[in-house]
Parts: structure tokens; C-alpha cells; sequence
């Protein structure tokens, strides 16, 4: 028996937003009824502000899935697109106040759905088309799936895997597969030496960027009351958005300039550190 919140139970007993938007400007669907779970996101969009007016789901799946997806809709209502592109899905988890380990992966195709329908309006690829070769073959999950979502989620355990993604929860051969994949992944250890002399692979220098952030930034930051979200990579460009006491703060170029500092001192001397805008 899953511990559920009685936010969960709540949303779950009366979900918002249930049904579909038979003009939708952007429709994002994910998972597949074969595999257990099912989403169809369905978004209204305000031309002139870029802002979402409405949103509806269908869902097929469990209790947590119906309970996210609600908390999905409501979440993005009246955030711009990019606004709404920033929840994770632990955002999604957290407004609910919490998800059984084993069912963090419904939150993970609430984000993805959205994603999905953000890009059907953009005009833009669909994020779970990306070419991968295939681990799960029990639930179509992709190498690259698992990688984004370990990094995301700062996953390092096939359990937690199977837990977000639901890869090696079937017939379990993939197992192995997920072993080595987070193996790689994660297998750098933070320099001794001021600067990376070793070339890095671009999904081995964002999860050293995270981990500089979680470990060297973020505690020193929070133990005066402030806090910083990394936002996105884009090549050498981190960006960032500071958080708490840190928001319009007086010093915060020069908070900037130490987290640029330290992790060009532990990952590489050409980062450039911004602000989200």
C-alpha cells in the first residue's frame, strides 16, 4: 500500500481540469496505455502575452498519475511559456506534497507532457523523439531518457531509476545496462587540480557543473538565507537565478562572479556564469 498525502488523495478524488481543449493551440502527449501510463496535455495559449490561459489532461495510470497531472494544470495557468518550462518535476511532487518513491516517475510524465506540448506549439521537435538506443524494452525507454532524467533528478541508483522512469522494473535484463549508463555518468569525482586538464564529454561537464552547484554554492549561499537554481547549460554558459535573501541583493554581481569562479576552478577556466533574465 503507496503512503499517499491527503493532497494526493484530495487531487486524486477530485482532480481540475480533466477533459480536453477541443480548439488547443499546443497538445502534448506522453507514455503509452500499453506501458501503464498514459498523458494528453492540452494548452490554451494567449498570442499577444505568450501566457497559458487554460489547461486540460486525459490521463490513463494510477492514482499519482491523475493527482499530478491536475497539479500540472493548475501549476502552469497563467505562466508564459518559458515560465512554465522551468517546473520540474519535483515542482510538480512538492505541490503535492510529496510522491512515493516508487511513483516520482508520474511526475517525471506530467513534465515531460508539458515539454512535449510546448514544443508541438513552437514548432519544435518532440523531446521524446530524440534518437537513443532503447535500454527497457519492457517500457521504451531510451539511454538518453535515462541520462537526462538522472541528471535532473541527481538519480544515482538503478532503484531510483526504475523509481522516475520505470526502465528495469519489468523484466529487470536491463538492469545491468542502467548500472553502467549511471556509472558513466557519474563516475568523475571532483578535481584536485584547479582547472580540468582531461576533455570532458558535454553530458560529463553538466554533471560536474550540477554537482559543483549541490556541494561548493548552494550550502554556503543557504546558510545566509539565499539560494541559487541553476537554470540551463548552453555550451560554456551557465545560467543561473538566485533564490531567497540572494533576489535583488546589492551584491549580487559579485555573488555571480564567486560561483563563476569556482567552477571554472573545478570544472573548466572558459565557463561564463549568468543571470536568468
Amino acid at each position: 500500500m503507496w503512503e499517499y498525502t491527503d493532497k494526493v488523495k484530495e487531487t486524486f478524488l477530485r482532480p481540475k481540469n480533466v477533459g480536453e481543449i477541443a480548439d488547443a493551440d499546443a497538445v502534448g502527449e506522453v507514455g503509452s496505455i500499453i506501458c501503464g501510463d498514459a498523458l494528453k496535455l492540452y494548452l490554451s495559449i494567449d498570442k499577444e502575452t505568450g501566457r497559458i490561459t487554460d489547461a486540460k489532461f486525459q490521463t490513463f495510470g494510477c492514482a499519482s498519475a491523475i493527482a499530478s497531472s491536475s497539479a500540472l494544470t493548475e501549476m502552469v495557468k497563467g505562466k508564459t511559456l518559458d515560465e512554465a518550462l522551468q517546473l520540474s518535476n519535483r515542482d510538480i511532487a512538492d505541490y503535492l506534497g510529496g510522491l512515493p518513491d516508487q511513483k516520482m516517475h508520474c511526475s517525471v510524465m506530467g513534465k515531460e507532457a508539458l515539454e512535449a506540448a510546448i514544443a508541438n506549439y513552437r514548432g519544435e521537435p518532440l523531446p521524446e523523439k530524440e534518437e537513443g538506443r532503447v535500454i527497457c524494452k519492457c517500457f521504451d525507454i531510451t539511454e538518453e531518457k535515462i541520462r537526462k532524467v538522472a541528471l535532473e533528478n541527481r538519480l544515482t541508483t538503478v532503484d531510483e531509476i526504475t523509481n522516475f522512469t520505470k526502465a528495469g522494473g519489468g523484466c529487470g535484463e536491463c538492469r545491468s545496462d542502467i548500472e553502467s549508463i549511471l556509472r558513466d555518468l557519474w563516475a568523475l569525482k571532483l578535481p584536485q587540480t584547479p582547472v580540468q586538464t582531461k576533455k570532458l564529454t558535454n553530458l560529463q561537464k553538466i554533471a560536474l557543473i550540477q554537482d559543483v552547484i549541490e556541494t561548493q554554492v548552494r550550502p554556503g549561499l543557504q546558510a545566509d538565507g539565499g539560494d541559487v537554481e541553476l537554470v540551463d547549460i548552453e555550451g560554456n554558459k551557465v545560467i543561473i537565478a538566485l533564490r531567497g535573501m540572494c533576489t535583488g541583493c546589492m551584491m549580487s554581481d559579485v555573488t555571480i562572479k564567486g560561483i563563476q569562479d569556482k567552477i571554472r576552478e573545478l570544472v573548466s577556466g572558459d565557463i561564463i556564469v549568468e543571470a536568468h533574465s
